[in-house]
């Protein structure tokens, strides 16, 4: 990893992340978006066979096909599959917002409800690996919140088929329906509906850059989550971290992707530099020996602060998708924190427990996103509409306020609407 001291760097620049550039695949993008809505099935079909090598007769996924996968899949995935779905219920339940209501004043009372938006589609992605965890983190959330339809797409493997494991996590979490179709097609699918796949009203769940760039473009014809990018975390120690564990925590992250970004922010530089030989030591033992080495030797950086005040004020200006404190206070440090899309506190909080089974969701804002953004919650699938109730002498006070303004705006119908109740 590159090796950094606070005084000699470009913060701006070293924080860069490995961008996704969605505008050199815009053009593409729309002509399938384009196609998907003018063709619907016939498009998505040969799209399929196109990007995928795939000839796909019947999009949706058949119950016999989901009960064929549960016949097939390993007896100790299926539990931990079951197991974590519990969790990540449990915990996404308590994210359920409560109605409220409240006497602005006499004679006005305003509250707002919570309802449910119908639909909602969530993309699983397939490329290296399958992601079953994705399934869960996406549809459970959706159907505690009372969506009444959840449709999920995912491209198909080579003999046309899902993965057994996708096809079980999407019935154990409640999906209503399974889609054979990835990429930019399959937002297209959800955006505009065809012939087979039903339109929703939000589309949720990570991608590659084709599909973030679809996301994007069907923004506003239904809406979506946030734009993602690369996964990333960022580390902030102290001298009592484990640099051992550190590592751990880095190769987890790198060999996500390539483009994965991964740091480490200490003010002690012993502590930076046993990190650094125990990630060189792990990457030469790791499966994902090769994608590990790409993501570090493009984004993975120790940056060695003065003080620890240093290294949280690069941590804000990061806001990492993921952050791990591992510090000798860490319920302290964290009072500091303003921007993270998921935080890890302590030694024994590793990334990859919020990844599959501790109940947060894994679904999150990259690239400083989480300056503006939360992560995939309960709430994401909710509307908080505003509903009031005025008494005759609640407006005849507030036509005090209502009217000079309006008629000062030029709207004399809206003050009319005051005046005629009141005259009345």
């Amino acid at each position: 990893m590159e090796i950094l001291k606070y005084n000699d760097i470009d913060l701006k620049e070293t924080i860069k992340r490995s961008e996704q550039d969605v505008n050199n695949v815009l053009d593409t993008v729309s002509e399938i978006l384009n196609n998907i809505r003018d063709n619907g099935d016939e498009s998505i079909k040969s799209y399929t066979e196109k990007f995928d090598g795939v000839i796909i007769d019947e999009l949706k996924v058949s119950s016999d096909e989901i009960k064929q996968a549960y016949n097939t899949l390993d007896d100790d995935l299926l539990a931990a599959l079951k197991q974590a779905a519990k969790n990540i219920e449990k915990f996404h339940k308590k994210q359920i917002p409560k109605e409220w209501k409240i006497e602005v004043n006499p004679g006005i009372v305003a509250g707002q409800i919570v309802r449910p938006i119908n639909s909602a589609g969530c993309y699983i992605p397939g490329g290296r690996a399958a992601y079953p965890s994705s399934i869960l983190m996406t549809v459970i959330p959706a159907k505690i919140a009372g969506v009444e339809k959840v449709v999920c797409v995912t491209p198909p493997q080579k003999d046309g088929k899902i993965l057994d494991a996708i096809l079980v996590a999407a019935d154990i979490a409640g999906a209503d329906e399974i889609y054979k179709v990835g990429g930019a097609q399959a937002i297209g699918a959800l955006a505009y509906g065809s012939e087979s796949i039903p339109k929703v009203e939000k589309i949720v769940g990570p991608g590659n850059i084709f599909v973030t760039a679809a996301k994007k473009l069907v923004y506003g014809q239904v809406d979506i989550e946030f734009p993602a990018g690369p996964s990333e975390v960022l580390i902030l120690a102290d001298e009592s971290a484990n640099p051992e564990f550190l590592a751990t925590d880095i190769l987890a992250q790198a060999e996500h992707d390539p483009n994965a970004s991964c740091f480490l922010v200490t003010d002690s530089e012993e502590i930076a530099l046993k990190t650094d030989e125990f990630v060189e030591k792990l990457t030469k033992e790791a499966p994902r020996k090769e994608i590990i080495e790409e993501s570090l030797s493009k984004s993975g950086k120790i940056i060695i602060t003065n003080t620890f005040k240093e290294a949280i004020y690069v941590t804000n200006e990061y806001a990492p998708e993921h952050l791990i404190i591992t510090t000798k206070n860490d319920e302290n440090t964290l009072n500091y924190i303003k921007n993270a899309g998921s935080i890890f506190l302590g030694e024994y909080s590793p990334v990859a427990a919020g990844d599959y089974g501790s109940g947060t969701n894994h679904v999150l804002p990259t690239g400083g996103g989480a300056k503006m953004y939360s992560g995939l919650s309960t709430e994401s699938f909710i509307k908080k509409p505003t509903v009031q109730k005025i008494t005759k002498e609640g407006l005849k006070e507030l036509s005090k306020t209502s009217v000079p303004i309006a008629e000062y705006e030029g709207f004399f119908a809206h003050s009319n609407s005051f005046k005629t109740r009141l005259n009345k």
